[in-house]
């Protein structure tokens, strides 16, 4: 295996109605993969899945040029000020610039979403109307008119998202085929009716700087960490449970959703219980043996997430 990371640059055209999360866009990355060349390559690149093998590992989509704070308790924060710590919570991005810094220079570079985006994105609401095809009108119940949420951004918004790739097996233009192909007919919720188009503005491999006493990693996208891998006391992050659903055909079987899946968030610290070494990846591949789904026993779930290394004091001052 020879992984090596990449960052692809998105131009985003339209406002999406579902996060640019990295376990959902590597949901969508399998689908292409399986419409593009089907079922017998898909199978082919995800053996070994779920033993630490995985064929790409994807981030969440960050602001171009940003990175996701890391997730610390307040009193890691350089301002000792406590009106100051709390307007340090809306500043949620690190410029990339920035990562290899010390922790208390890389806590206070961070910048909140207006700088980051340099227009920040929005959430709206979006009407929709289901016609009754025997009136030719809306009505009540099925038929009666509803919104939905989406988020909206400035035109031209690029986005950046981080994939770390078996270059053995998936090449950087396999990857950028792929996230073209989605990004043409929509990612998430409502891609149907014009939702999640974005075009590969580019796609180059990139390196992190490493800070001469790193021993953390800090993730860039959801990810389920091994259980004993770590040092819980000094390690940092927020649990969310993911109610999946599959998508593509499987949308619109009887039973659509996937067995809940408790993850560690974006931007969590994790301090290895030994001796630390820069990893291109942590986490774990979930699934592949039916504990998934009931309708597609081979689903998976992106447990992994890739990684930057970061210098954690053990004492903060």
């Amino acid at each position: 295996m020879a992984y090596a990371l990449h960052r692809a640059t998105l131009a985003l055209a339209t406002s999406l109605g579902t996060p640019l999360a990295g376990d959902t866009l590597f949901g969508q990355l399998c689908w292409a993969l399986r419409e593009a060349k089907g079922d017998a390559e898909l199978t082919r690149r995800l053996e070994g899945y779920a033993h630490g093998r995985p064929w790409a590992v994807v981030s969440d989509g960050f602001p171009a040029g940003h990175l996701p704070k890391p997730t610390l308790p307040l009193h890691f924060e350089p301002q000792a000020d406590p009106t100051a710590r709390k307007a340090a919570k809306a500043k949620r991005w690190i410029p990339v610039l920035h990562a290899g810094a010390p922790l208390s220079a890389l806590l206070g570079s961070a910048v909140d979403d207006a700088t980051a985006y340099r227009a920040a994105p929005h959430a709206g609401m979006q009407p929709h109307n289901t016609l009754n095809r025997l009136t030719g009108s809306t009505g009540e119940g099925a038929f009666a008119p509803y919104s939905m949420p989406q988020t909206f951004f400035a035109p031209g918004q690029h986005i950046d998202v981080y994939l770390v790739l078996d270059e053995e097996r998936f090449q950087v233009d396999d990857a950028k085929h792929l996230l073209s192909a989605i990004g043409a007919s929509g990612f998430g919720r409502d891609a149907s009716i014009g939702l999640g188009k974005f075009a590969v503005a580019q796609i180059e491999r990139t390196t992190f700087i490493t800070p001469g006493n790193a021993n953390a990693s800090w993730t860039l996208g959801p990810c389920v960490p091994e259980p004993t891998a770590f040092d819980a006391a000094r390690s940092y992050w927020r649990a969310v449970t993911r109610f999946g659903r599959h998508g593509n055909a499987h949308a619109l079987a009887g039973n659509p959703f996937k067995t809940p899946v408790l993850m560690a968030t974006t931007g969590a610290i994790f301090t290895p219980a030994g001796a630390f070494s820069p990893r291109a990846f942590i986490g774990q591949g979930l699934g592949g043996n039916g504990s998934l789904s009931k309708v597609e026993p081979a689903t998976v779930h992106q447990g992994y997430a890739p990684v930057l290394p970061i210098a954690m004091e053990l004492k903060p001052t």
